[in-house]
């Protein structure tokens, strides 16, 4: 018969922490959340680290340029969808590694033939408001005029009506150079009471806007992820199949790190795939391979020189890997022992091989078990996708908003390459869903309940660092009718209402 394993496959759901003591040093405003992204070895440090211990999933539905920019400028990083053509996910790193904070590249672009009804279907899909119009509707063409929601309105002006008959012309916009600073285009700004200022070359083409709204958001921020450049770091998903292809055009779009994105990273596919880039870039190019459950999976990939592995399968809320397979591990358990597979591997060869969790996050106090466990960093899709700045439309589904989730393995994505198995190119069955998830608002705002949720439960814990958390954290194991006992009972909940 198999081997069996008598441990209890065990998620986030059935443990909790216990306090430690709070001196008067543990303060939120004390707490350090920087980690280690990819290995190093001992007595050094990690060639990149996080400020903010998430990174987003590589994912159709979460990470493209517009979520790598908000992410690392909030101390994350994300790793851009490899399910695409080269071509355009190399266009999303350079869009990233161009970006300069506070002068933002419009996604929002028609031409002056377009009409009304396509204004308000693309303020619909993208919650942007405000529209660069060009003469070949791209981010960069030359622009022609612009409008915002103060330039129509919808409940009454005809859908049919060209933008030319109402866009505010080039000729009455109040515009800047490439290479004014924020400073100055914001005093721009102050001085003629605009809500937007487009940035545009001496061909009259569209560079930039600087927004009014942002100006708050453009005051240094210390937890912004940057390179030594002072450019915004960004990751990008591969597959086992066209890296050969799409590994060397990434790699000169400036991506800072790469990830195998794969259901299953114990194979030789991923073997090879990670040989093929060392043997080619040395430990220039850094990448992240996985997913894995247990110690076998772990020494596999560190062997095969993995910079950092991902731990789950099965665990996400769009996978149904073990419902299809019957393959996988609860994320507890599975990070329990990968993460003890870590430290006997660090004492024995001196390198440290950063983990990572993805998947099994219902609530924000997941994160830290998961953070206490061992895990280094956090990958997460849902929580992300939630936000206006995941690249999937915002809809309104019986009264309520929300946004567009589906999986690398559902026949939406279409990524065959995810479930390579060697051999045929066509998804033979579902291993994700097509779903929705209730709409948040900003990344920023949403992130900085969650990291002050993290920080708090920290301080109760007595530590001030991750690496503290990992060695002093006390962890309990909890019975069914003790998690009832940890939500609201015995009461009437009031009505928000009243």
């Amino acid at each position: 018969m198999a081997h069996l394993i008598n441990d209890i496959s065990r998620t986030f759901n059935e443990y909790l922490l216990i306090p430690g003591l709070t001196t008067k040093e543990c303060t939120p405003d004390r707490i350090e959340l920087k980690t280690p992204l990819v290995k190093f070895h001992k007595g050094e440090t990690s060639s990149i680290n996080l400020n903010t211990p998430f990174v987003s999933a590589i994912m159709q539905s979460v990470s493209d340029s517009r979520m790598a920019i908000a992410l690392a400028g909030n101390g994350g990083l994300s790793f851009i969808y490899g399910s695409q053509s080269v071509e355009n996910q190399a266009e999303m790193v350079r869009k990233v590694k161009k970006y300069k904070a506070g002068f933002v590249v419009s996604d929002a672009n028609l031409t002056p033939e377009h009409t009304l009804k396509d204004v308000v279907e693309l303020k619909e899909k993208t919650g942007f408001s405000t529209i660069g119009i060009t003469d070949d509707g791209s981010s960069n063409g030359k622009l022609l005029g612009l409008v915002t929601s103060r330039d129509y309105r919808e409940s009454r002006d005809n859908y049919g009506m060209k933008i030319r008959e109402f866009m505010t012309p080039f000729a009455k916009l109040i515009t800047g150079k490439p290479g004014i600073s924020l400073n100055e285009a914001n005093d721009v700004i102050w001085e003629h009471k605009l809500s937007t200022l487009p940035i545009v070359d001496g061909d009259q083409n569209l560079c930039y806007f600087v927004f009014r709204k942002d100006y708050e958001n453009h005051k240094e921020n210390p937890n912004e992820l940057l390179d030594l450049h002072k450019r915004l770091i960004v990751g990008a998903g591969i597959n086992t199949r066209d890296y050969r292809e799409r590994i060397p055009v990434l790699v000169d779009a400036g991506a800072d790190v790469l990830c195998i994105d794969s259901s299953d990273g114990f194979s030789e596919w991923q073997k090879e795939t990670i040989q093929y880039t060392k043997e080619n870039y040395g430990n220039d190019v850094k990448i992240g391979a996985g997913n894995i459950v247990d110690k076998e999976g772990f020494l596999y990939l560190a062997e095969a020189g993995a910079d950092f592995i991902k731990v789950g399968i099965g665990g996400g809320s769009i996978c149904i890997t073990r419902e299809q397979k019957g393959i996988g591990r609860g994320q507890a358990t599975s990070l329990i022992e990968v993460a003890k597979a870590r430290d006997e591997y660090f004492r024995e060869t001196g390198v440290y091989i950063p983990i990572c969790s993805d998947g099994g996050i219902v609530h924000d106090y997941h994160l830290v078990l998961a953070l206490a466990m061992g895990a280094d960093f956090i990958m997460m899709g849902r929580y992300f996708a939630r936000f206006d700045e995941s690249p999937t439309k915002k809809l309104m589904i019986g009264g309520t908003y929300v946004k567009e989730y589906w999986g690398e393995g559902s026949n939406r994505a279409r990524n065959w390459q995810r479930y390579d198995m060697g051999s045929g190119d066509n998804l033979k069955f579902e291993e994700g869903v097509d779903s929705y998830v209730p709409y948040a608002g900003k990344l920023k705002d949403n992130l900085n309940i969650t990291l002050g949720k993290i920080k708090s439960t920290m301080c109760s814990c007595g530590v001030l660092t991750l690496a503290e958390l990992k060695e002093k954290a006390k962890i309990t194991m909890v019975s069914s009718t003790s998690i009832i006992e940890g939500g609201a009972h015995d009461v009437i909940l009031k009505d928000r209402g009243q």
